[in-house]
């Protein structure tokens, strides 16, 4: 008689009838999703190498290709399901051609709702300061609470940064390829300054095929923790380090740089010399701080409020170290409540949460909600089939119902394009100098202060 196998495909596979088990006997206060995974990474920490062992490994391959050592701790971050891939195929991924290149839209169905038991729980569980928040290195092999996911499985590789020790983790819920972040030893908020372009530097340095990136250090223009000093960065070519030169300037000291055509507002600087570029991004960041131009709408501070701050991503191409400089500014008004330079209200069907360093440079993030939206934005389309979900998109979908021939082999297609139009107008809006006559006059006043600034 042929035995009946269980045709096990992934970690989750193989991990699911653990912890169904250990539900029954007990083994789980409760079965909800949290307590499960917080049980299936002790399970895996049994076969993962000790913190000392995998730092050790990681150098070793370091030594002979820093490729080759990137390339086994992110493989090993999969195999050991810290980074859980079969939630992660479930997001609605695709590519959209636009003005402004090749931009990725992610319709995120990985990160999983949270179960009112937790919530629940949460309520009635003693407060605890540990760890501070999910950057914090103390969450390496931590089995979690209330408020942070089981990481018994979670491993940190210390990295050196401007003479100080950083660590090297990847995103539980990659966006890229290699989609890794770089935190601070201590809790510490962020904060834009001279040294955040030292670390971004050294670190391409040491992982010269890897980029990485800083989100502003202030609210609506920040990402989602300001709270503990990190970057983002991988092996990763998003659209923005392909964006086309709209103007070059000459600042001297072998730096050449280009304003991008691209709807944030971005300087790029180039040189061989890396340090000529921190020397002139620190030069830039200290006067856009302080700058204010009321023709573009720019004040740096209202009510001693700073609003002025910068995102910077660095990456060594082609023989010279890059620099990408996008201004910020996260003033509001009773017009935009939430941000003048934010994704405006016209948009919010689409994205309204912040335009943190991913999307910057070209990577969409969109909420759940869109999967079942778009099935009955087809239907609405292509039947004028009304459900209440469209509401919010109904004028949109007015507006945009006469620009094709909708039928079943295309209506998906142009939707996709159509809310990939979207996300680039909301980038648009949090651009602060726009390419016409007004926003190309005050971006020259701006190049012109700081020229004027190093003579």
């Amino acid at each position: 008689m042929t035995e009946d196998r269980i045709p096990y495909r992934t970690v989750s596979d193989l991990l699911s009838p653990l912890c169904d088990y250990a539900s029954k006997k007990k083994g789980l206060i409760e079965d909800t999703l949290r307590n499960r995974d917080a049980f299936d990474s002790e399970i895996m920490n049994c076969f993962v190498k000790r913190p000392s062992d995998l730092i050790q490994t990681f150098y070793d391959k370091w030594n002979l290709d820093p490729k080759e050592a990137t390339s086994y701790f992110y493989h090993l971050s999969i195999a050991d399901n810290y980074i859980r891939k079969d939630r992660i195929d479930k997001n609605i991924s695709y590519k959209a051609d636009t003005e402004y290149g090749t931009m990725d839209i992610t319709i995120n169905l990985s990160k999983p709702e949270k179960d009112p038991r937790d919530i629940a729980k949460a309520k009635s569980t003693v407060s605890t300061s540990y760890p501070q928040c999910v950057l914090c290195k103390e969450c390496e092999g931590y089995h979690g609470n209330a408020g942070c996911d089981g990481r018994s499985n979670h491993r940190v590789i210390p990295v050196t940064l401007d003479h100080d020790t950083w660590y090297l983790q990847y995103s539980p819920y990659v966006y890229y390829n290699e989609h890794c972040i770089v935190l601070s030893k201590s809790h510490t908020p962020m904060k834009t300054c001279r040294q955040t372009f030292i670390r971004l530097f050294d670190f391409v340095k040491q992982f010269p095929h890897y980029f990485l990136g800083s989100n502003a250090d202030l609210p609506i223009v920040g990402g989602s923790i300001l709270s503990h000093d990190h970057f983002q960065g991988g092996n990763y070519n998003f659209a923005m380090a392909d964006a086309k030169t709209y103007e070059t300037f000459d600042f001297g000291n072998g730096v050449m740089a280009s304003r991008l055509y691209w709807p944030l507002s971005v300087l790029r600087l180039s040189s061989s010399s890396s340090d000529a570029i921190v020397d002139l991004a620190d030069r830039i960041l200290q006067i856009w701080r302080d700058y204010d131009d009321q023709t573009v709408g720019v004040l740096a501070y209202t009510e001693n409020q700073m609003h002025n701050t910068i995102t910077s991503i660095a990456r060594y191409r082609n023989g010279q170290y890059e620099l990408d400089l996008v201004f910020r500014n996260n003033r509001t008004d009773e017009e935009h409540p939430l941000g003048i330079f934010h994704p405006h209200e016209e948009v919010h069907h689409i994205k309204k949460e912040n335009i943190g360093l991913i999307e910057v440079m070209g990577l969409a993030v969109l909420p759940a909600r869109l999967k079942q939206e778009m099935n009955d934005m087809r239907d609405y389309l292509l039947y004028g089939k009304y459900t209440e979900s469209i509401e919010f998109h109904r004028e949109w979908l007015d507006t945009i119902q006469s620009k094709y021939r909708w039928n079943e082999d295309t209506v998906m297609i142009n939707l996709q394009q159509e809310i990939a139009a979207v996300f680039v107008e909301g980038l648009r809006h949090c651009g602060i100098f726009s390419f016409d006559e007004i926003g190309n006059k005050a971006f020259i006043k701006l190049i012109d202060k700081v020229k004027g600034t190093l003579k």
